[in-house]
């Protein structure tokens, strides 16, 4: 054979290694994306089974402004009710996602607001214990969010970054939409009685 010939079948052989491990790296990174997004889904869901159990201690605790529980009760319906496959990771259907999840943080705020105006419900240990899971829910939310934003922006790394992105166009890889704030977030909420 041809020392020319040698060096374009190496070439060859060295672009089709690269490729075949790109791949790989890609589809790794896509399950992880998917991996992660089933975990932010799972901190949500824990957060939506002990608000349940939050609406009951506080009905037997005591009596007091019914719609503050109903927009509880119905913003976690709502939020329990829109669930997203990693292959659903649309700006569209992230920003649909979190506005539900929103409604449904913004009801147990003003939950949590309204209970502070009623001194039984703060002798409540049930309640008590209450606040303090629901306290490290919103931390674990938070944190398996950011993790899923990280796991994203790995992948999207591996697709946009020369040579990956030669290789991901061929393959028909896309990018994923991580999370974004929701508008007005970075104001602090008005808590009012």
């Amino acid at each position: 054979m041809k020392r020319s010939t040698i060096i374009l079948l190496a070439v060859l052989g060295i672009a089709v290694v690269y490729g075949i491990s790109l791949f790989n790296r890609v589809k790794t990174a896509g399950v992880a994306v998917d991996e992660q997004w089933a975990m932010v889904q799972s901190a949500y869901q824990a957060r939506a089974d002990k608000s349940k159990n939050l609406v009951e201690i506080i009905k037997g605790s005591a009596e007091f402004e019914n719609s503050t529980l109903r927009e509880v009760v119905e913003a976690r319906a709502k939020a329990t009710s829109i669930t997203l496959s990693g292959d659903d990771l649309t700006p569209e259907k992230l920003a649909a996602f979190e506005q539900a999840q929103s409604q449904f943080t913004g009801a147990l705020s003003r939950l949590m607001a309204t209970v502070e105006q009623y001194p039984t419900l703060q002798t409540t240990s049930a309640f008590r214990e209450f606040q303090a899971q629901y306290e490290g829910m919103e931390n674990r939310i938070k944190t398996e969010r950011d993790r899923f934003s990280s796991s994203v922006a790995a992948y999207n790394r591996l697709i946009v970054t020369f040579p990956g992105n030669l290789f991901a166009s061929i393959f028909g890889f896309k990018e994923k939409t991580g999370f974004t704030a929701s508008p007005g977030s970075e104001n602090a909420p008005d808590i009012k009685f």
